[in-house]
Parts: structure tokens; C-alpha cells; sequence
């Protein structure tokens, strides 16, 4: 691989802290509370929609669910699509729109408009989601294996550090709406999803301008969208025949139904388990983010020590026990300290988890390919973790029963990752 300017590391780098603003404030943070305040009644938050009464949380679990359930669908095609034409930027830039001008909608999601807000809430995810397969397939194009557990642990880090900044804006704004002559909170939380979509959409012109376009200088053939399906069996041919890649892949899935389920709905989990306080939740959040940063890091150094496979075992037993602690979770104090530990170990195994793949990958033209298939793994796990919850949350009307479904996911996916092969730059 021919070294790369540094200048493209840190446009790559960057889109992390274009997307992550999404991530934090619209998966995370302001959202869930503000759908949660929408969607109070009097009926037990019991929604009718579309002629069919279920409870909101399970109804917005499960519509999150079915954004990655069509991620998984129609990525790797898209995928296969974009290295055979060599437009993978041009995808990443349509999610990336679709995203954003999503999250800009959710300025109209009232009470009144209960489905317009569930909508947007979709395609926001389809779009976040959608881009990440393009952006991440660029890491073992633009980066040597010995640089890509550090870059993507930088990227992580921007993305931390971005969003919070972004957070904390957003909840001065929320906090204060009369400074800028707005009607409440209500209204300021709506002109927070504006921000958010612009945030998005305008820092992603840096990484969409800088990143190399057609690397490899295809162009579209005859027959190129069939042509399609045959890229999907031929790399589907070599998850078949590669054992590490097959195994190390499985495990991901298993860890990221509880890691990406965690990220989804622990505010959810503070605010209807626990009755935490507004900004005891938001401040909850940032203490994840910015301990995020620490551990992004630490668990890339960690992996320099002892390899990227037992680095990730490490981050998983931590999640176990996280897991164990958050069903027997009493007060808002124990509360905030799960939620720094869930910081420490979420952004050292998204981070390596990344880039461990991204090292087992062979010598390919077809990395957006390839990496569609890591994305449907996550999107899938995400699909399973989240539509797991509802269904608990649905029958037994308690949400503190997720933390013991998680738990079996994460200890599933060591059992995986143990059995994954020797190889140079993961042990």
C-alpha cells in the first residue's frame, strides 16, 4: 500500500465528527426524551398508530430496528454497485443527505404528528447508517494495518468530542429558549434537530471533498448493476473459506446487539427505570462521551500490547458485567457510574472493532464489499438487540428485563471470538 497523505487521514477522521452529532443528540440524548414527552398520555403511553395501540418505546424500538433491518438489506448490493463503478463517495454522499435532511423533518414531529416524527426518525437512521458502509470501507484503502486501530480510534475521539460540544450548545439553547425569543422547550428542541441535520450535512463537505474518489479508476461496464450479484457471491465466497473473517464476524454481530442496543435506548432505560432527572440523563451522556475519548484510545494501546483479539475479550467481559450491574441498578448515583464504565469500553470496541476487521481483510479492489458485509452484521445485530427489547418491554411491560437478554449476547460473542485463528496483526 502506498503511503497516504496525512491530509486524507484527517478528512476521513472528520466525518466522525460530522456524524456523530446524530449518533449523540438524535439516538441517544435529546430525542428519546423528547419522544417520550410527545408521546405522554393518559392511556399509559399507549400510542394508536395506524389503527394499531402498542406501547411507545416498543413502537420506537422497533421502527429503529426496521431502519437497519433495510440497511442490511440493500447495503451490500449498493456496496457491490459502487466498487464496480468506483462511485463509492457519490453513496456515501446520498446517505449522508438522506440523513441529515431527515433529522432537519423532525422540526415537525408533534403530538399531532406522531407518524411524520416516527418517519423521520427512520430514514435519519437509514441515512447514518447507509453512509458508515461507504466510510468505513475506506479505511483499509487509505491506511497500512499497523496505522488503522489508531486512526480509528481518532476518528471515534473527533466523534466524541464534536458531538458533545454540539450537546452542550443544544442544552444551553434548550435550557434558555427566551434568550432567543422562542415559545419554550418544546420549540427549542425542534430547532435542535434543524442544527443537528445542518451540523451533519455541512461538516461532511470536508471528508466528501478531500477523500479519493475512484481510487482504483473503474468504470461502469455493460452489465455492471448485474454484475453486481456476482461481486456479492464472490465475496460472500471468501467469508465462506476464511475462518477468522467468518468467526471474527459472528462474534462482532453478537457484541453489537448489545453494544449498539445500550447506545439506542439507555436514556430510554434511565428514564423509565429509574425516573433520572432531564439533565441528570444529558449530563449521564456526556460523562459516556467524553470517557469514550479515554477509552477509544486506551483499548487501541491495549491492543498494541496483547493483540486486537484479546483487547476486544477484555472490553466484552467488561460489558458483561455492565449488563449484570444495570439489572440490579437502584439509584441515580449507580446510574451515572454504569454509564462511565459503558463510556470506557463503548469506545474502545467500536473503535477496535473497526479496525480489526479492517486488518483481516485479503488484498482486494472490493473493501466497500467487504465491509458491507461487517455493516449488515451490525445493522442485523442492531435489528435483533432492539426488536429483543421490544418484544420484553411489550410482554412484560418492564424494561430493566433487557439488561439480562443483553448480557447473554456479549457472552455468546466470546465464545466466538475465542475460536477465531492465529493471524499477524489481531494477536
Amino acid at each position: 500500500m502506498k503511503p497516504t497523505d496525512k491530509s486524507t487521514y484527517r478528512a476521513w477522521a472528520f466525518y466522525d465528527w460530522a456524524n456523530s452529532a446524530y449518533s449523540l443528540v438524535i439516538s441517544t440524548a435529546i430525542f428519546p426524551i423528547y419522544y417520550g414527552s410527545v408521546t405522554s398520555n393518559d392511556n399509559g403511553n399507549i400510542l394508536n398508530v395506524l389503527g394499531w395501540e402498542v406501547e411507545s418505546t416498543a413502537i420506537y424500538a422497533w421502527v429503529i430496528a426496521l431502519s437497519f433491518l433495510t440497511v442490511a438489506i440493500i447495503s451490500p448490493y449498493l456496496s457491490a454497485l459502487a466498487d464496480l463503478s468506483g462511485r463509492k463517495r457519490d453513496y456515501m454522499r446520498n446517505f449522508v443527505i438522506l440523513g441529515s435532511i431527515s433529522c432537519m423533518s423532525m422540526y415537525f414531529f408533534t403530538e399531532n404528528t406522531i407518524v411524520l416524527g416516527l418517519a423521520a426518525a427512520f430514514f435519519a437512521s437509514l441515512g447514518f447508517s447507509g453512509s458508515l458502509v461507504f466510510y468505513n470501507a475506506y479505511l483499509p484503502q487509505i491506511a497500512p494495518p499497523e496505522d488503522q486501530d489508531k486512526l480509528s480510534a481518532r476518528g471515534f475521539s473527533l466523534g466524541y468530542i464534536g458531538s458533545s460540544l454540539l450537546l452542550i450548545a443544544l442544552l444551553a439553547l434548550i435550557s434558555y429558549p427566551e434568550a432567543l425569543g422562542l415559545a419554550g422547550k418544546g420549540q427549542a428542541t425542534q430547532i435542535a434537530f434543524v442544527t443537528v441535520g445542518l451540523w451533519w450535512l455541512g461538516w461532511s463537505m470536508y471528508p466528501l471533498r478531500v477523500l479519493p474518489h475512484n481510487i482504483y479508476g473503474r468504470k461502469p461496464e455493460k452489465g455492471w448493476a448485474k454484475n453486481a450479484y456476482k461481486e456479492l457471491a464472490q465475496v460472500f465466497g471468501v467469508f465462506r473459506k476464511t475462518k477468522r473473517l467468518g468467526r471474527f464476524v459472528i462474534s462482532f454481530f453478537f457484541f453489537s446487539c448489545g453494544v449498539q442496543t445500550t447506545i439506542l435506548l439507555a436514556t430510554m432505560f434511565g428514564k423509565e427505570v429509574l425516573d433520572v432527572d432531564d439533565e441528570i440523563l444529558i449530563g449521564t451522556v456526556l460523562i459516556i462521551q467524553f470517557v469514550g475519548i479515554l477509552g477509544a484510545w486506551s483499548f487501541a494501546q491495549l491492543s498494541s500490547k496483547i493483540g486486537n483479539i484479546k483487547a476486544i475479550a477484555v472490553a466484552v467481559f467488561i460489558w458483561v458485567a455492565v449488563c449484570i450491574a444495570a439489572y440490579f441498578v437502584q439509584t441515580t448515583t449507580q446510574f451515572m457510574i454504569i454509564g462511565g464504565v459503558v463510556g470506557l469500553v463503548m469506545g474502545g470496541v467500536q473503535a477496535l472493532a473497526r479496525s480489526t476487521y479492517s486488518k483481516m481483510l485479503p488484498e482486494t479492489k472490493d473493501h466497500t464489499t467487504f465491509f458491507s458485509f461487517y455493516d449488515v452484521a451490525e445493522k442485523l445485530a442492531t435489528t435483533l438487540g432492539t426488536f429483543s427489547v421490544g418484544i420484553l418491554v411489550a410482554f412484560t411491560g418492564d424494561l430493566r428485563n433487557s439488561a439480562l437478554a443483553l448480557t447473554a449476547f456479549f457472552l455468546i460473542s466470546l465464545i466466538f471470538l475465542f475460536a477465531i485463528p492465529k493471524s499477524k496483526y489481531v494477536y
